[in-house]
């Protein structure tokens, strides 16, 4: 990839730029996830059953995995600057709509709208923040971008619950809008132009998918990404369920753990670019820990070993969002764009594939049950992350493949 600013050092607007972009990032997984935090408010507000906004998120995020890949395929080479200002605003009309809608099938167009935006801007941000920094700075400049990413699964979901609790639902949504506006201002503003010549097309992405490497990488996101939103998407029930929690306590317990995500992607940002892999696969080696411990003591759980366990658990998801995505584009190169854009489509497919499958299981067997399976299933993803390699071995392949 060669763009019109490639700098030597970082200047204060470029660091400036990339907080900027962890807004946007923040807000398109926050508007994703939001559901999760309004599931009982929302499905009675719209006279419909929890499971069915659940499936809301699965929805989102499978047409958020398909814009990612047709925007690999066709959008590349438009300039970026433009077109996340275009995202945005689509963004931004998605969340009127679905703070506005009297029918849950109109919830679903809102969400489908949202969505298509979703993909292509995710997909596009991580080749972004590649062509804006150098080399050195790669691992800090994720941690700050898709730090938003992580604050948003944290903290987005229990702020979303207090202002549906408090404010009603649809105010959650307004609050998504804002911070469109918000995201679109500072990307116009502060973003530095950027011309793209990504490896696109067809080809491109023929040749990331031929990569073993990044399908092990990828294979790893499926599972552990599909582990945890099977259970963290349904969180806010199994809080309910809690016999030690009050319901007005269950938000500021949602609020801790999003703080305990927040302080997680500061340590992740620390250390990452110096232990990669032993950070990937501690951190989602704890929230398997975690998950087993909720699942098979839910019923003699005090209220300090609750909180514990979800600080444990928000400071580790740091570390698997940030860490899977840092080693993407630390492995794909000048293929950052078509590599970062299969990732985003594997990461929105396990969020669909977990909502769906925590629906399912939830209803059909219990939310015990949900957490122990999700438990076992992110302890599997070591043993991908195991044999990957943290260096950056392919991205020459994969440049030649594209060529």
């Amino acid at each position: 990839m060669t763009t019109e600013m490639r700098k030597p050092e970082m200047t204060f607007r470029a660091w400036l730029a990339l907080f900027i972009l962890s807004i946007s990032t923040f807000t398109i997984v926050t508007t994703e996830l939001a559901p999760v935090g309004l599931l009982t408010p929302m499905a009675a507000g719209l006279y419909t059953s929890e499971s069915s906004i659940g499936m809301t998120v699965s929805l989102y995020a499978w047409v958020g995995a398909l814009s990612a890949l047709f925007a690999s395929v066709f959008l590349g080479n438009l300039p970026k600057k433009l077109l996340l200002l275009t995202l945005t605003v689509i963004l931004f009309i998605s969340n009127v709509l679905s703070a506005t809608v009297d029918s849950f099938e109109v919830l679903l167009v809102a969400r489908v709208i949202g969505a298509l935006a979703h993909g292509a801007f995710w997909a596009m941000i991580g080749a972004t923040a590649v062509a804006m920094v150098p080399t050195k700075y790669l691992g800090a400049a994720t941690s700050i971008v898709f730090g938003g990413v992580s604050a948003a699964s944290v903290f987005g979901v229990p702020l979303s619950n207090y202002i549906g609790l408090n404010f009603g639902w649809r105010q959650a949504f307004w609050l998504m809008a804002v911070l469109s506006v918000i995201a679109f201002i500072g990307i116009m503003l502060i973003l530095p132009k950027i011309t793209a010549k990504s490896t696109i097309g067809i080809n491109a992405l023929k040749g990331v998918l031929g990569s073993a490497t990044l399908w092990k990488i990828y294979s790893a996101t499926l599972f552990a990404i599909s582990a945890h939103f099977a259970a963290f998407t349904f969180i806010e029930p199994w809080l309910h369920s809690q016999p030690t929690l009050s319901k007005s306590f269950i938000p500021a317990t949602l609020f801790i753990y999003g703080i305990a995500g927040l302080a997680g992607n500061f340590l992740t940002g620390m250390i990452i670019d110096k232990y990669l892999k032993a950070t990937v696969v501690l951190s989602a080696l704890l929230i398997g820990i975690v998950l087993l411990m909720l699942g098979n003591n839910s019923e003699s759980l005090s209220r300090a070993n609750i909180l514990i366990a979800l600080v444990v658990w928000g400071i580790s998801i740091s570390g698997v969002f940030v860490g899977f995505q840092t080693w993407v584009l630390r492995l794909a190169g000048d293929a950052a764009f078509p590599a970062s854009a299969v990732y985003v489509s594997f990461f929105n497919g396990a969020i669909g594939i977990g909502a769906s499958v925590g629906a399912w299981i939830g209803s059909a067997l219990s939310l015990q049950v949900l957490f122990v399976t999700a438990g076992v299933t992110i302890v599997l993803s070591i043993l991908f992350v195991t044999i990957i390699p943290s260096s950056k071995p392919i991205s020459e392949k994969l440049t030649e493949k594209t060529l």
